[in-house]
């Protein structure tokens, strides 16, 4: 009996013993080799992991600037760090950098308690995507914000906050890093990316609603009733479910002024300052 149960030992010690081996072999002969530059970059970028640059997290991103040539390099871009970091990773590498314009999100809804005042009471639990798939909301607009959070709370950066005011959510632009979180979670599509346009400003509709002007007035003051006059301005700007929409592509400074003061509902916003209200030393 005894010896059947040493011969049971060596011979299980002499399996683990033989696996340990050929796992080892099979380990060192597909090894690979990372590049060390790969763990340099890495050391430059903020850690995030937000998945903002289009990579799976900083550690990818850092392995796609390691094997970018200086072209394809160009067209890497980390939001959260910004053409500081983007300028480190630049030296490690030996490339150039090139500064770009910071992008920030925009919330495309101005939907607050006094431009759409409630006209039912929700009770449901207060998550915006559990609120889309059973109520238009408070406001009555099946497109407009929900004011319950949800983007608020899924920031990692600290960027959003609720204004007890209005019942929106307010874009922080000094944290905001463009990462792309509050697109993704917001349930009807509210926010975007745009260049924040520090020094020309920037312009875009407010408004997401896609109902027929005298309806979509009766739930918010400042909806957008696609009446065309943004379009007579601006041939770039088009008009598309009874909603108009404004690309990058418009420049701030030459048409926002203008947009901004022919909008009937004000559901257009310029951020910059009209040209003849510009102060001269």
């Amino acid at each position: 009996m005894d010896n059947l149960i040493l011969i049971n030992i060596i011979t299980l010690v002499s399996i683990a013993l033989i696996a340990a081996a050929v796992l080892y072999f099979v380990s060192q002969k597909f090894k690979v080799t990372e590049n060390p530059l790969i763990n340099e970059v890495a050391a430059c970028l903020p850690q995030a992991n937000c998945g903002a640059c289009g990579k799976a997290g900083c550690q990818d991103f850092a392995r796609a600037c390691v094997k970018a040539n200086e072209e394809e390099f160009k067209q890497l871009y980390c939001p959260v760090g910004g053409n500081a970091v983007m300028s480190k990773v630049a030296a490690t590498l030996g490339y150039e950098s090139t500064n770009k314009e910071k992008n920030i999100a925009v919330l495309r809804c101005q939907g607050s308690c006094q431009n759409a005042p409630d006209k039912v009471e929700y009770t449901g639990i207060a998550f915006c995507r559990i609120a889309n798939k059973i109520s238009s909301g408070r406001s009555g607009c099946p497109d407009g914000c929900l004011r319950l959070g949800d983007c608020v709370r899924a920031c990692p950066f600290g960027a959003l906050s609720m204004d007890k005011q209005t019942g929106l959510p307010v874009v922080d632009e000094s944290k905001c890093t463009s990462c792309g979180t509050c697109v993704a979670i917001c349930p009807r599509g509210l926010y975007e990316i745009r260049p924040q346009g520090a020094d020309k400003g920037r312009v875009y509709v407010a408004c997401n609603n896609k109902q027929k002007g005298a309806i979509a007035r009766k739930n918010c003051q400042t909806a957008c009733i696609a009446c065309q006059k943004c379009a007579k301005i601006c041939p770039e700007i088009k008009i598309e479910n009874n909603l108009s929409y404004i690309p990058t592509s418009v420049p701030a400074e030459q048409y926002g002024a203008e947009l901004a003061r022919s909008c009937p509902t004000k559901a257009i916003v310029y951020t910059g300052t009209p040209k003849e209200e510009v102060k001269h030393d």
